[in-house]
């Protein structure tokens, strides 16, 4: 058994541990609320931009553009797919990283022409062990999401989807379902899906019309750009609210079990503590005792 020394040493580093996870669990609260402003801030001008897609897709259907070709013909091996991958700069955050990193390594593991773009030390030193190569690692983006660095991932690859080095691009980001749970997520940035922006509308509702200056592909070439950096940002923004939220849960796990181990060598302390009265006394009675038979 441990002496009353030793407990209280440990009692004194698992304190201190407690400190730190009550700070990192405040300034991941504080991060959190402003993640959350950021994310509802840009709602109103991601929703603009789809209802600007569904008015130009229900008066033009038909519409011919490289944003919205049909790669399905594609045989698998030979589609060229590239992979955003959203992980964070350090760990300490639950499994945010492990779900996108897992599901990003599976579809790796099935085949393909794949490239891979990563935010996030922690994500490129992942892949860096597995043997896969990162063919971009977008430096210093999780901690701070903002458009401009929105806007420079979303240049870097539609450049590579107009030269045709990308035939598909898929961004893998964790969102929050609610305040306790977030899931990591795929979805599909290009090209993009004509039913997605489908709406039905009755037969008897009337339609403006619709006249394309100077045309048709110069307007996209203008949308289609705003509404992936929309996206991109709008993804970098929940994946960061998600990562505070799971280093607050993480922190709280680790300062509850830490009250609880405090709990235990708090008894531990006392049994030890007891203990050792009980001994000094039982010393001090038999060296009395043996002071008294001397005497007689």
């Amino acid at each position: 058994m441990a002496n009353t020394k030793e407990i209280q040493k440990r009692m004194k580093s698992i304190k201190d541990t407690m400190k730190i996870t009550n700070a990192m669990y405040m300034i991941s609260s504080t991060k959190l609320q402003k993640a959350k402003k950021k994310l509802a801030d840009t709602e109103p001008y991601f929703y603009s931009l789809q209802q600007a897609f569904r008015r130009i897709l229900r008066h033009i259907p038909d519409l011919d553009s490289i944003y919205f070709k049909d790669t399905s013909q594609i045989p698998t091996e030979e589609k060229k797919t590239g992979y955003i991958v959203v992980t964070a700069d350090k760990g300490l955050a639950g499994a945010y990283n492990h779900n996108v990193i897992k599901m990003a390594h599976s579809l790796f593991e099935d085949g393909g022409q794949n490239s891979l773009f990563v935010l996030g030390e922690l994500g490129r030193q992942y892949f860096a062990r597995e043997g896969l190569h990162v063919h971009k690692h977008f430096k210093y983006t999780v901690q701070s999401p903002s458009l401009h660095r929105a806007r420079m991932i979303t240049d870097d690859i539609l450049e590579r989807y107009r030269h045709g080095e990308l035939d598909e691009v898929y961004i893998i980001y964790t969102c929050m379902e609610n305040s306790m749970t977030t899931v990591a997520e795929m979805r599909k940035l290009l090209p993009l899906s004509k039913e997605e922006f489908e709406v039905h509308m009755p037969i008897d509702v009337y339609q403006e019309e619709l006249k394309a200056d100077p045309s048709w592909d110069t307007i996209l070439e203008r949308l289609v750009p705003n509404y992936i950096n929309g996206f991109i940002y709008g993804a970098l923004v929940e994946s960061y609210a998600s990562e505070h939220n799971s280093r607050m849960m993480a922190m709280q796990s680790a300062t509850d079990s830490a009250k609880q181990i405090l709990a235990q060598l708090s008894i531990e302390y006392n049994r030890v503590r007891q203990a050792a009265i009980t001994q000094e006394i039982t010393e001090v009675i038999s060296g009395a005792k043996a002071q008294k038979r001397k005497h007689k």
